[in-house]
């Protein structure tokens, strides 16, 4: 990746919403060549996806909890398998250390994190976290300077 695509990385984090025609005038380039670029980095797997990021308290999920799980009693894969298909289950990790998973979770209440604890249980220790605040990503993911 060069400086440009860089750039363009950066200028899209920031607003993915921007036109092709916006990206053209701040990076001094050509539409086309715009275009080309984000579908190159689309083609290297350097750009993911496009999507809108949702307020969970506006949609009536107020209640943002990090679970960590521990002791495992059932192979990793098969409890992906069961936390992909929870519908209050919004994003997980698989880490070393002490823990073996963190699930983000968005809820409505307290009952449903009862509830989920209750679903959850079976497989492993809980640690529950209720989040007091976070933040949106804090700056653009760019390659590491050189």
């Amino acid at each position: 990746m060069d400086e440009l695509d860089i750039r363009l990385l950066q200028e899209l984090q920031i607003d993915g919403r921007v036109s092709v025609s916006q990206l053209s005038e701040k990076l001094n380039l050509s539409r086309p060549s715009v275009s080309d670029r984000i579908r190159k980095l689309q083609d290297k797997g350097v750009i993911t996806s496009f999507k809108a990021t949702v307020s969970s308290a506006a949609i009536g999920r107020p209640i943002s909890v990090i679970i960590q799980v521990s002791d495992l009693n059932l192979h990793h894969r098969k409890f992906e398998e069961i936390i992909t298909g929870d519908p209050d289950i919004f994003e997980y990790f698989r880490v070393t250390g002490e823990a073996c998973f963190f699930l983000k979770v968005s809820l409505a209440s307290i009952d449903e994190l009862t509830n989920l604890v209750d679903r959850l249980s079976p497989y492993g220790n809980l640690k529950t976290s209720i989040v007091l605040s976070s933040s949106d990503s804090l700056r653009p993911m760019l390659p590491p300077a050189k």
